[in-house]
């Protein structure tokens, strides 16, 4: 899988809010399908689908025990939507800053 692929995988992953949801509840910690599955009002098998996309983007790992299947938050690939978002931050902090000097400029030629 190419790497922009990847990076469009972990985006439309964590696009969901129940995925979302998901990966917050494994921050806690290895967790099975039925553990999971307890907050959210869908059935087993609509969060096992939830699971695979996260599966396969990368941030949740799933193995077995016995019969049960365990799986676990896998933050790494999380690091591209921080380093895109970075891209933004000084945008942000920029037009932020235009606009406190804007505000000061206003309010000081009021007074």
């Amino acid at each position: 899988m190419s790497r922009l692929a990847a990076n469009a995988d972990v985006f439309a992953a964590i696009a969901d809010p129940t995925r979302r949801a998901i990966l917050d509840r494994l921050r806690a910690g290895e967790q099975p399908v039925k553990q999971l599955a307890e907050p959210f009002a869908m059935s087993l098998p609509a969060i096992s689908q939830h699971l695979q996309v996260l599966c396969e983007a990368g941030l949740v790992q799933m193995r077995k025990a016995g019969r049960q299947r365990l799986y676990r938050l896998n933050p790494e690939p999380l690091k591209q939507v921080s380093e895109w978002v970075a891209h933004y931050e000084q945008f942000w902090q920029e037009k932020l800053d235009a606009l406190g000097n804007y505000l000061e400029e206003s309010s000081c030629s009021e007074t």
